[in-house]
């Protein structure tokens, strides 16, 4: 397999540190609102990373944070915690707004069947791994006090932008949020990895640590959580374009410095999903969530489908027309496949490894979910028989996780039409021959005397359905 990596700015063969065993590494929400779309583009693509892996072979552990606290609404180490920010905006506790908003994140990820990583674990729950890891960064110097916080001292780095292929724009510091400047650093770069007496005013969450009552900032807890369930090498970090910088670049600087050797292989960053107004941001206030698309009618998984149809390095456009492009693509494959659920006869094992080569060569070239779904197509205009195409349609569908033997089976369920008395038939096949003919006029004619008759017509995308009145 080859992966871009985004710390050599180049594609790589992908080699595990311990074989065919693979440590891959989350950056979790911020559960302090719902998140919007453009977040699960990312979560999508981390999933088909970890499901492709684990059917090419590899046994793969992954990790995931949850942030509930120490994430400010700056990236330059100022505003409010985002979470207490959530709190006043919903007039809770922070830890209800957390629990609140994590539980509605897996569910959306359960809609578009995103698997839930092996280990997720909140950042409240590991202070003391933060608090070792700060403490031995200071004993190193690479970290120092001022102003009653702990900073991370970046001049002590041989190098600090490590992502420096990326655009101005996701490299500059405040690039979500404006920046006030820290007084207290000694560097510009300099980032905070414990908050005390200067910031906790109005926290809620906040702990004893060697200096003083206060709480962790964001960065330090991917690194700790990273390190205390999968050791001191990573294979894999995951996350969105927008963490490269700061956070990813300063989730390498202090895990390096602690660990005192290279800490992870490679970078996998997922670009943003845009709109017309640009990339979406919850920062601008209204943004599209899983429960919106719903309301519209949509099938969440057809926003994952609309996802795979891009590669994760570009960016995407969203817009309705879009997505009503790929519902109607994603309804055809659907249609496609409700003929092969009766098939029967044995799967031919030569024509099945003939058919999946491209599916595999395709999501192995630096997951190209773009030609695997070209690949889902070709199933269907092979020369396979029913039974290896319906196995084929099984096993892709084991990495796209498109729900659709499920979306098959519930269509011939709908599809299911009792038998029409004779003459209800002969005048349903006359309203189609004047159709035929455009003769619309004969067609509604014929619709009303089968409605008086007891029967509605309704036009789908796969046919004329006729149904008896309820």
């Amino acid at each position: 397999m080859k992966l871009y990596n985004s710390l050599s700015h180049k594609k790589e063969d992908f080699i595990p540190k311990n074989e065919k065993k693979v440590s891959m590494y989350t950056c979790g929400p911020t559960v302090y609102h719902y998140a919007h779309i453009g977040n699960l583009r990312s979560y999508i693509m981390e999933d088909i990373l970890e499901k492709y892996l684990r059917y090419a072979g590899y046994d793969v552990t992954r990790v995931m944070n949850i942030t509930d606290v120490g994430h400010l609404t700056s990236d330059g180490d100022t505003g409010d915690d985002k979470m207490l920010k959530g709190a006043k905006r919903e007039h809770k506790t922070v830890m209800e707004i957390a629990k609140f908003y994590t539980d509605a994140f897996f569910s959306d990820c359960a809609k578009l069947n995103i698997k839930t990583p092996d280990v997720v674990k909140p950042a409240t729950e590991c202070i003391d791994e933060f608090i070792k890891v700060i403490s031995s960064l200071i004993e190193n110097g690479y970290a120092y006090e001022a102003g009653g916080n702990i900073y991370f001292d970046t001049s002590k780095l041989d190098k600090y932008y490590v992502f420096s292929d990326f655009k101005q724009e996701d490299l500059a510091v405040g690039v979500r949020e404006g920046v006030e400047e820290d007084s207290n650093k000694r560097n510009k770069a300099d980032f905070v990895l414990w908050f005390t007496k200067s910031k906790f005013d109005s926290q809620e969450l906040k702990w004893e640590s060697p200096w003083g009552t206060g709480y962790p900032g964001w960065h330090i807890e991917c690194s700790c959580i990273s390190m205390k369930y999968l050791g001191e090498y990573l294979d894999i970090h995951c996350g969105g374009i927008d963490n490269a910088f700061p956070h990813h670049t300063n989730e390498i600087a202090q895990s390096e410095a602690y660990l005192g050797h290279p800490w992870c292989n490679y970078w996998f960053h997922v670009h943003h999903l845009n709109t017309e107004g640009g990339k979406m941001s919850k920062s601008k206030g209204e943004f599209l969530t899983v429960s919106l698309l719903e309301e519209k009618g949509y099938n969440p998984l057809v926003y994952r489908f609309f996802c795979l149809q891009s590669h994760y390095r570009k960016s995407l456009a969203f817009s309705y027309e879009n997505l009503d492009n790929a519902a109607a693509a994603y309804d055809k494959i659907v249609a496609r496949i409700v003929p092969l659920l009766s098939a029967s006869g044995e799967v031919d094992k030569e024509m099945f490894e003939k058919v999946k080569a491209p599916f595999d060569e395709a999501l192995a070239n630096d997951l190209n979910t773009s030609l695997a779904i070209t690949a889902l197509l070709d199933i269907f205009k092979s020369d396979a028989n029913d039974a290896t195409k319906l196995s084929l349609v099984k096993d892709f569908d084991t990495v796209l996780s498109l729900g659709l033997i499920e979306a098959a089976k519930k269509l011939a369920e709908e599809n299911k039409e009792e038998e029409l008395p004779e003459e209800i038939a002969k005048l349903v096949a006359e309203r189609q021959q004047a159709r035929k003919e455009k003769n619309f006029a004969l067609a509604d004619e014929l619709r009303d005397k089968i409605a008086d008759m007891g029967y509605v017509i309704e036009e789908t995308r796969q046919g004329t359905k006729v149904t008896k009145k309820k």
